[in-house]
């Protein structure tokens, strides 16, 4: 069984109520290394009202002791949460562990403790000196996103610069092709509606040609479709014959596959020299410490890929 570094995210949220209901299920199929003091975990545990697991393998020296406040904001957790994030990274870089599962973390906590990056695929980029992707789904459908964290008016820029598109998605094809099957596709969205209907109603398109025809070329083979108008990418119809999908820009691709698997899809970090997955949800602070019973199935998954990989 793999070994699996378990970064514990923002301890004012669901994360640790996830890993403490949980343990005795996910032992079945990996090894868990959870990084949390002992003493965090005692706290969140008692707030919580569930027993620690006997065998609970906690990673040591993770970060400064605070006082857990559920449902909220602060720079403390904030803080946390990223040491949290850094040790899993760094078990995995020493090879102590076979991959890195990071549950959710929240922006503005890490924004407040001084941490400048916008998520965990954004921070690993940098710990990696490598682009990174995100990709987000299930195994009957995956999006992929060219753009993640920006503000919607900076995509149309971003799609312009055909140099950068073109990496992504060559660096998409070589991250995949061992799960594509012979003559699979891969959908690649359009930006505008209608996918710019020939220029009347944007001109982006004519920039995704180009980087496509310029993939393909480095590629050897024709891997993505022509600009697909995004708003029939992901009917019925279409999801019979696409697996992966390539989206432009963040809620593109996330709306229609939260719609359909918001509550078993997962986050793949591709294109990096160690494996990380995570849930495909955030903080859920609304419910956090309220006892409730929440769904586990993204969580699941999450640890469940380590199998196939």
């Amino acid at each position: 069984m793999k070994q699996i570094a378990i970064s514990v995210g923002d301890l004012n949220g669901i994360g640790i109520q996830l890993i403490l209901e949980n343990h005795y299920r996910i032992k079945e199929f990996i090894k868990p290394r959870y990084c949390i003091d002992r003493a965090m975990l005692e706290q969140a545990a008692n707030l919580l009202k569930l027993p620690i697991p006997h065998d609970f393998h906690c990673v040591t020296e993770i970060g400064q002791s605070f006082t857990i406040t559920p449902s909220h904001i602060t720079q403390a957790s904030g803080a946390y949460s990223f040491q949290s994030f850094q040790k899993a990274v760094n078990l995995a870089k020493k090879k102590e562990v076979d991959g890195v599962m990071t549950l959710p973390i929240h922006k503005k906590a890490w924004e407040l403790a001084g941490v400048h990056y916008k998520g965990h695929t954004d921070a690993l980029r940098d710990f990696f000196q490598a682009e990174a992707i995100m990709m987000l789904g299930t195994p009957q459908m995956y999006v992929a996103l060219y753009t993640e964290h920006i503000p919607l008016y900076q995509v149309p820029q971003a799609v312009r610069n055909r140099e950068k598109l073109t990496r992504f998605l060559v660096d998409f094809y070589y991250a995949i092709a061992s799960d594509l099957k012979t003559d699979e596709s891969v959908s690649l969205l359009g930006l505008n509606p209608h996918a710019g209907d020939n220029g009347v109603l944007g001109d982006e398109e004519e920039t995704i040609r180009q980087a496509r025809e310029t993939a393909h070329q480095m590629i050897g083979k024709c891997v993505y479709t022509e600009p697909i108008v995004p708003d029939v990418a992901f009917t019925p119809q279409r999801r019979k014959h696409y697996r992966y999908y390539i989206a432009m820009y963040h809620d593109q691709g996330l709306a229609p596959l939260k719609a359909l698997y918001f509550d078993e899809g997962i986050n793949i970090s591709l294109n990096l020299p160690i494996i990380r997955t995570s849930v495909d949800h955030g903080t859920a602070f609304d419910i956090a410490y309220r006892h409730q019973q929440l769904n586990n199935l993204s969580y699941l998954n999450a640890l469940r890929y380590f199998k196939t990989t």
